[in-house]
């Protein structure tokens, strides 16, 4: 299975990732990606970008490098009604909106059922199409409760390679059992490096080696084809104003 697309990368507009654009580009060109997401985290996150930052992503050429550029953004979940810190308006806008928690937003110590209840009300949002780094054991989940959602909604579940190495500690085993969850049914999977610097776009060896073990078919895996890919996100559809 290749993977031909990144789905969770920050530019420096996250305020604590290095690298532009640009960069980020061309280190994707380098991987033969043929598609990257640019997927700075919402205005909820101490140091992250102005809302505004989403509402500009028009200036970003559709293509650099040879590399599709995806407008993205990764959404922090901030109320237990599914509630987004990005207004409607400005997803619509976006080609690919991931959204997860994160400490400091406002929705920390809730508790596995306020949690769980959060995402999946997440879910139901048209405009989300992938939640990032379910394993994470700061916020748990039921990941049972989660695939079921993931499958209703068309929604898919993000294995993040960042969480088996260098992020969110313990989650590799959450990880392991969520795509095993998910391999037995057909709930959809995005792999992304959640690079936070250039080196890192296209790194996926870890999340691509647990899903292969897990058993998660190719066709379940939404970054695996770009036709699949585009099928997905409707990337011909007309660009909001």
């Amino acid at each position: 299975m290749k993977i031909i697309a990144d789905l969770h990368v920050h530019t420096v507009a996250s305020g604590h990732a290095y690298s532009t654009i640009n960069e980020i580009a061309s280190a994707a060109s380098r991987m033969g990606l043929e598609a990257v997401a640019m997927t700075d985290h919402g205005p909820a996150l101490p140091g992250g970008p102005h809302l505004y930052h989403f509402g500009a992503m028009r200036f970003i050429p559709s293509e650099i490098c040879g590399v599709r550029i995806l407008r993205g953004a990764e959404a922090n979940i901030i109320g237990s009604d599914g509630s987004l810190d990005i207004p409607e308006s400005y997803l619509a806008r976006l080609d690919f909106v991931l959204v997860g928690f994160h400490e400091g937003c406002g929705f920390d110590n809730r508790g596995i059922s306020e949690n769980t209840d959060a995402v999946l009300r997440a879910m139901e949002n048209s405009h989300v199409k992938a939640v990032a780094h379910s394993g994470n054991p700061s916020f748990p989940v039921s990941f049972g409760d989660l695939v079921r959602g993931a499958s209703a909604t068309g929604t898919a579940i993000e294995i993040n390679n960042s969480s088996l190495s260098l992020s969110r500690k313990g989650s590799r085993p959450n990880c392991e059992a969520l795509a095993e969850l998910i391999a037995g049914t057909d709930a959809l999977v995005a792999i992304g490096s959640d690079a936070h610097i250039a080196q890192g776009v296209g790194v996926f060896d870890e999340a691509l080696a647990m899903i292969l073990k897990a058993g998660i078919r190719e066709e379940q895996v939404i970054n695996a084809s770009f036709d699949r890919l585009a099928h997905f996100l409707d990337l011909d559809r007309p660009a909001a104003d």
